[in-house]
């Protein structure tokens, strides 16, 4: 290729990005350096978390600096290589940005190798990336998921979400979800095998959740924030886990992410709410494909992508995810 398409950070937003959120344009295409790999970049994960790591100041990663290459996990084809690790033709994963090109170091990016004999490209991304990670590591290492306990998942039918409560159920647990529509709600019990769905656009919350698990709750796992958050809160059970993984709710309107009202229930539970970040994990992941890769053999993991094209569509396809509008794991072929 002559030239490089890139997404590049043109300002910061306030509330949900828009299209002068970003710069979009053709560049001359890179060239590996020594100990770098250029790279043809496939499909680009797209996730909740990028609205964070587009905003100023500190968080667990260093934001994206305004001029920069959107950061974004990716998986795609090695062009050439002057790291003796890999080869052209091999089919890689890594944080190679927004762009159709990368030369990249494989350690700064994270870059290894992956099999599409064992499962697709956008699986890499999903259940067997970052959110399925996020999913395995937040429920069985900071959830501790004992078997016959009652697990509930928020954005149940997303990318993490439907990851933990399917690990949920083959490890013997009762699982509660909330999803928005019913769509969505029939998906999550039926083909991801859930013992119920909330519809959280349809009605009290709080008043289904308590009677969807009227001995209470065990294990909150939260994507969401906000109203879901102190709904579950108010029926956690004794020694229960709230795990941090997101809150959606209030990445484009910071007044929404408000503290839950009733946390001393904590303390009355002598319960547990944490937070944990999945690149901590990191040493660990290979074990963690290892099992979910079985799992999906088994026909116990039902990976599903919502699979969008086009680079150019990256604006509009980012803000699928705040909007609620895409169905599965979001994923953004260039």
């Amino acid at each position: 290729m002559a030239t490089n398409r890139t997404v590049r950070l043109a300002q910061r937003p306030t509330g949900l990005p828009s299209p002068d959120t970003w710069a979009i344009a053709d560049e001359a295409a890179p060239v590996a350096g020594p100990g770098e790999v250029l790279v043809q970049v496939d499909y680009i994960s797209l996730d909740p978390a990028m609205r964070g790591w587009i905003n100023a100041g500190r968080s667990y990663i260093e934001p994206v600096e305004v001029g920069a290459v959107m950061r974004a996990g990716a998986v795609g084809t090695v062009l050439a290589s002057h790291d003796p690790a890999f080869q052209a033709g091999d089919a890689v994963e890594g944080m190679f940005g927004v762009q159709r090109l990368a030369a990249v170091g494989p350690k700064a990016t994270g870059m290894h190798m992956i099999d599409l004999g064992l499962a697709p490209a956008p699986t890499w991304l999903g259940v067997l990336g970052m959110p399925g990670m996020t999913a395995y590591f937040g429920l069985l290492d900071v959830g501790k998921l004992s078997s016959g306990e009652t697990v509930v998942v928020s954005a149940a039918s997303g990318a993490v979400g439907a990851l933990v409560g399917q690990i949920a159920k083959l490890k013997g647990a009762h699982v509660i979800g909330l999803a928005g529509g019913p769509d969505k709600c029939a998906y999550v019990t039926g083909t991801l095998g859930f013992d119920a769905c909330i519809d959280y656009k349809a009605g009290d919350i709080r008043k289904a959740l308590a009677a969807a698990a009227p001995g209470g709750i065990d294990i909150y796992f939260d994507n969401v924030g906000g109203e879901i958050l102190e709904a579950a809160m108010a029926l956690l059970r004794r020694k229960a886990r709230v795990v941090l993984c997101g809150a959606i709710v209030g990445y484009n309107d910071p007044t929404k992410m408000v503290a839950p009202r009733n946390y001393m229930n904590l303390l009355v539970q002598r319960a547990r709410m944490e937070g944990f970040v999945v690149f901590d994990y990191a040493d660990r992941f290979a074990a963690a494909q290892h099992d979910i890769a079985g799992w999906i053999k088994a026909g116990q993991v039902h990976p599903r992508e919502d699979i969008q094209a086009g680079i150019d569509r990256f604006p509009e396809v980012l803000n699928m995810l705040y909007a609620g509008t895409n169905f599965g794991k979001l994923v953004l072929k260039l």
